[in-house]
Order: structure tokens, then sequence, then C-alpha cells
């Protein structure tokens, strides 16, 4: 049986944003299996050449270990992907996320954490390195409500970390941003979050309402 091929994202997204999520979740799965999607680069390039429709805004970290596009199993103009350590808001992302979603019509925003992720652990020991400074400031949050549950001496501490600095980054985008707020309550987008585990390549994804 030959893979299964998948046509280039070159029209508007008639997706809902159910339906965003739930073929993402379909790509993660796909990707866990190793059932990849045939997708023609040459086709996808010069479909998508005039025009780009992606169904998704993707920030993550800059970790090498999680390739997003890969992960979801999605092509060329699926998805706008941002990445920084830590997979940290800052004004830059959020202008990034909201041109995403307001000019190119994507009808998901997902902040994708990672297990086993450096900037994570840096933060955790208070490592100092130049400019790494800023994004270990912007997890210190994340550091003090995963200390209210757990001891920091406990092996799981940097996963609890690790979800709390991603719903944490789900209600800065909501507070900072009155135009992703705006069309969330309407709807017309998702504000989701998710974990990516380096071990098996499984992505879960959970709604972070509240940090």
């Amino acid at each position: 049986m030959s893979p299964a091929k998948s046509p280039p994202s070159s029209s508007p997204i008639t997706l809902s944003p159910a339906q965003v999520l739930a073929r993402l979740e379909a790509g993660n799965r796909r990707f866990v299996k190793g059932d990849l999607v045939d997708r023609p680069c040459g086709d996808h390039v010069q479909a998508c050449a005039a025009a780009q429709y992606p169904v998704a805004a993707v920030l993550g970290c800059i970790d090498s270990r999680v390739p997003v596009e890969a992960v979801f199993d999605q092509g060329i103009g699926d998805l706008c992907v941002a990445r920084v350590a830590g997979n940290v808001v800052n004004d830059d992302i959020l202008g990034s996320l909201e041109f995403a979603c307001e000019v190119l019509g994507a009808r998901a925003v997902i902040v994708l954490g990672h297990t086993n992720c450096g900037a994570i652990d840096g933060a955790i020991s208070g490592a100092e390195l130049g400019n790494l400074g800023g994004v270990i400031k912007k997890i210190e949050p994340a550091i003090r409500t995963a200390r209210r549950r757990l001891d920091p001496a406990e092996p799981a501490f940097s996963g609890v970390v690790c979800e709390a600095n991603v719903k944490s980054g789900l209600a800065s985008i909501r507070r900072r941003s009155p135009l992703l707020a705006a069309k969330e309550k309407a709807r017309d987008i998702v504000i989701e979050g998710a974990v990516y585990d380096v071990s098996t390549g499984l992505v879960r994804f959970f709604s972070g309402s509240s940090a």
C-alpha cells in the first residue's frame, strides 16, 4: 500500500478550530507510528509560492529535538512556527501570532513545550549565560507555580515547571493580545497548550485556561 498523499495548503482554510486541533492530533499519531503522509516538496513549494493558508500558529522551543512540522506531520504552508528557548512569550512573538491569525487566517494558536527542556532546567538551577538571562526570568513564574505543587528535589519537578510554563504562556497571550483574546472569545480561533515528549514523540494537548 502506497503512502497517503496530501495536497498543499494552497486555498483558504475552511476547517473549524476544533477540526484544526483534530488534524494536528492525527498528524502526531502518524508521526509516532512512523506512518507519515507523502508530500512531494516540489508540488508544495510551487502551490504555496503565491499565497499561504496555514491552519495553525505554533510557538515552540528552539530545541533541535522538536521539529514542529514533523511532529505534527504537516507540510510546507501548513503551519506558522515561532521558536525561542523555553517557548516564552514576548512582544515580537505576540505580533507574529497575531499576524498568523488575523492576516493569514490560522485557526489555532499552540504553545508547545517539551520534556527535558534545557531552558527549563537552566531556569530551575539559576543558570546565567549571556542574553539567556531574559529567557530565564520569563520562566521564573512557572517555577514559583510548580513549587506550590511539588518539592523541587523531586525528579518530576522539571516536567511540572514545563507544563506551568506553557500555561503561563497561554495566559500571557490572552492577557497581552486583545486581538487574539477576542478571536478566541468569538470562537474564531482556539488557543491551546501542549507538551511534546522527546522520548516517545507523543504530544499531549491541554486547554491551559488558567496558569
